[in-house]
C-alpha cells in the first residue's frame, strides 16, 4: 500500500467529539475506547491537507465562492465512481448533510405533513422531521436473520393525502446495505406514481465492498431523477466531517430553485474556504486513496467477523455491504439497552451507539465503527472477550 493505515494518531486534547467527550457521553472517567461517532481515525489525507494549508498561506480569509473546477471536480467524480452523468449546474452547497436534509424538510413539505422513513436508520432523520414539524411515518425493514430488506406492501399501505416525502439512506447506515438497482426503482416508482419527494442521503457512497456497487438513486430513470435530492460529502470518505461541506445534486431546476431559496435566506449559501478548497482537491487527487482506505476498512470488517465468530458467539452480524460500521446484534445476552450499555462501558471499556435510538425495532443491537487503527479493533475484541468470559 502506498498509505499507511495502521498509523496511530492522538485525537485527545483536540476539541474531538469522539474522544475529548466520552466522559460526559458515556458518564464514565474510565478511558474507553470509542467505536462510535462514524468519522475515521484515520488520517485526513495528505493532499487535502496540503491544499488547506496552501490557502491558509494568504494573508486573508475573506468571503469566497465555489470555483467552476470545484463543480467539475464533483461531477467527474460522480461519473467515473458510479458512471453517474450530471449537469454540474445540478449541484448544489450545503454546509453537512444533516443540515441538507432539514432544509429540504422545510423546503419540500408543509406543517404537519407526513415523511416516511425506514429504520432502523440514522437517528437525525427522525430529529430533523420532528423538529420542524412534520409527522414522522415509519416503514420499518424487514430483519431476516440480522439482513434487511424494504418492506413495500408496508410503505404502499403507509402512503396517503398528507404522505409528501421520503428519507432514505443509500448506502444505508447502520445496517450496512447497498440498495440493489431493483430494489430503488421499485421504491422510486412507487413515488413517483404517489408525487412523493425522495431524499436520498447517499454520504456513504465511496464505502461499498466489492461485488456490491453504489447505485445513485436519481441514475435509475429520468422520472425518478426529476424529484430526488441527492446528498452527498466528502467528509466520511476522506475524514473531514469537521469542514463542514457536502452537496446536494438536484436535476431538477425548479426543485434546485427552492433548495437554493431556503439555503440563501438562512444565509447558509457561502459555504467555507477551507471546506471548499478540501472538497475539490479530495475529488480531484483522492481515487487511489479512497481505494487504498476501503481495503484497510474491508479487512478490518474480516477481521472482526473471523474473531467474533471464533471467539465470542454470544454476539453476531452479517459482513455490512457498505460503510465502515458494523451491526451488531447482542441479542442472545437477554440484556435491555441500559443493562448492555453499562456491560460495554464500564466491563468491556468501549463505547458504541445504542441501536435504540436508530429504532423503536432494534433493542439488543449496537453499532460500531471499525474505521479505526487493527491494533485498536484488536485491543477492543479482546476486551469484549474477556469481559464476556
Amino acid at each position: 500500500m502506498k498509505y499507511n493505515f495502521d498509523k496511530e494518531i492522538k485525537r485527545e486534547n483536540t476539541d474531538c467529539i469522539k474522544y475529548d467527550l466520552r466522559s460526559k457521553v458515556f458518564k464514565t472517567e474510565k478511558e474507553i475506547i470509542p467505536m462510535w461517532v462514524a468519522d475515521m481515525d484515520l488520517e485526513t489525507p495528505e493532499f487535502i491537507r496540503n491544499a488547506v494549508k496552501e490557502r491558509a498561506e494568504h494573508e486573508i480569509f475573506g468571503y469566497s465562492y465555489r470555483p467552476e473546477t470545484y463543480y467539475t471536480a464533483i461531477a467527474n467524480w460522480l461519473e467515473t465512481r458510479y458512471n453517474w452523468k450530471i449537469n454540474p449546474r445540478s449541484i448544489a452547497f450545503s454546509p453537512g448533510v444533516v443540515p441538507g436534509l432539514a432544509l429540504s424538510v422545510m423546503a419540500f413539505s408543509q406543517m404537519s405533513d407526513k415523511i416516511i422513513v425506514q429504520p432502523p436508520v440514522y437517528f437525525p432523520f427522525f430529529t430533523t422531521i420532528k423538529e420542524n414539524g412534520r409527522q414522522i411515518s415509519e416503514n420499518n425493514l424487514i430483519n431476516t436473520n440480522d439482513y434487511y430488506t424494504i418492506d413495500f406492501e408496508d410503505l404502499k399501505k403507509r402512503i396517503d393525502a398528507r404522505t409528501s416525502m421520503i428519507i432514505i439512506s443509500n448506502p444505508h447506515n447502520p445496517i450496512g446495505r447497498a440498495w440493489k438497482r431493483e430494489e430503488l426503482q421499485e421504491l422510486g416508482e412507487i413515488c413517483v406514481k404517489n408525487d412523493i419527494i425522495i431524499i436520498s442521503d447517499e454520504i456513504h457512497s465511496d464505502l461499498v465492498f466489492a461485488p456490491h456497487k453504489h447505485i445513485p438513486m436519481a441514475s435509475i430513470s429520468e422520472e425518478i431523477a426529476d424529484r430526488t435530492i441527492t446528498f452527498m460529502a466528502p467528509s466520511k470518505t476522506f475524514n473531514m466531517a469537521g469542514l463542514s461541506s457536502s452537496f446536494a445534486v438536484i436535476p431538477n431546476r425548479k426543485l434546485k430553485k427552492i433548495y437554493n431559496s431556503y439555503l440563501e435566506g438562512l444565509h447558509l449559501n457561502l459555504g467555507n474556504i477551507f471546506g471548499n478548497v478540501a472538497t475539490e482537491a479530495a475529488y480531484t487527487h483522492g481515487a487511489e486513496w479512497v481505494d487504498e482506505m476501503k481495503d484497510y476498512i474491508e479487512a478490518n470488517i474480516d477481521f472482526a467477523h473471523k474473531y467474533i465468530s471464533e471467539n465470542i458467539p454470544q454476539i453476531s452480524f452479517i459482513k455490512p455491504e457498505a460503510t465502515y460500521l458494523l451491526w451488531l446484534n447482542f441479542t442472545k445476552l437477554n440484556m435491555n439497552d441500559n443493562e448492555l450499555n453499562d456491560f460495554l462501558i464500564n466491563k468491556a471499556g468501549i463505547g458504541l451507539n445504542t441501536g435504540s435510538v436508530f429504532g423503536k425495532n432494534a433493542n439488543g443491537y449496537m453499532r460500531m465503527n471499525l474505521a479505526c487503527t487493527r491494533k485498536t479493533l484488536e485491543t477492543a475484541l479482546n476486551q469484549l472477550k474477556i469481559a464476556l468470559c
